[in-house]
């Protein structure tokens, strides 16, 4: 009796193309339970005979470039507005910190007039009250606007409101007074230190259409005029 070779025991047989493409037909999950399989195989960019097939793999590699474009383009999208964002945050409390340095309601209109425009880069700001029965002093101080009991909710769109950005809009006399040829968009926000003190506004102006538009966030303005409000309720009571 003839012994067979130990090595023709134990090797397997080796698999035709045949076999092999059948076995992937009847299994044609194969590749996504063995995906890293994929980068071992070269796939053909064209077939022949295949004038009239479409070139997949071209495709494919299209459809990648595109989204790794894409991809990147909001990436850079993300940085730029992150940096855009720290850079109003930072320009926000520098806002706040001159605002808290006024000691009297003649001091507070001079930092928003003088000081909140360049902080803020913008080409108007401005203090407004509505005219109350009993006149308060403090907010007669050179640089406050007055106006008419009411202008506030009207400006505003209505008593629910306590912030209006507005784009590509004249700016109005009574709220910003001699600056308001310069304002092409505005931010207006409601101003209500409560006491005695009437409501106001505090504006900002820019001569470039866009500066403030409806999808903006709000946010950090209406924490500029919180703290307006503080230190006008300090002068006012």
């Amino acid at each position: 009796m003839v012994r067979k070779r130990d090595d023709a025991l134990f090797s397997e047989p080796e698999l035709t193309d045949k076999q092999v493409a059948a076995y992937l037909r009847q299994h044609p999950d194969f590749l996504l339970r063995h995906t890293e399989l994929v980068t071992t195989l070269s796939p053909p960019s064209r077939w022949p005979g295949s004038d009239g097939i479409v070139d997949m793999q071209s495709f494919m590699i299209e459809r990648l470039k595109e989204e790794v474009e894409r991809v990147k383009g909001a990436a850079e999208s993300l940085i730029h507005t992150s940096r855009s964002n720290m850079s109003t945050q930072n320009r926000t409390h520098e806002a706040v910190l001159a605002l808290l340095s006024a000691t009297d309601m003649a001091a507070l209109a001079q930092v928003v007039a003088d000081d909140l425009a360049p902080m803020l880069d913008v080409d108007v700001a401005a203090l407004a009250f509505e005219e109350c029965p009993t006149a308060l002093e403090p907010l007669t101080a050179p640089g406050i606007l007055r106006l008419v009991p009411g202008s506030v909710d009207r400006i505003m769109g209505g008593p629910g409101s306590d912030c209006a950005l507005n784009e590509q809009m004249p700016g109005d006399p009574a709220v910003f007074g001699d600056g308001a040829g310069l304002v092409s968009s505005s931010a207006l926000v409601r101003l209500a230190p409560g006491g005695q003190c009437p409501p106001g506004l505090l504006a900002l102006g820019s001569r470039h259409g866009r500066t403030f538009h409806s999808g903006q966030g709000t946010e950090l303005i209406t924490f500029l005029a919180r703290v307006t409000d503080t230190c006008v309720h300090r002068f006012v009571g």
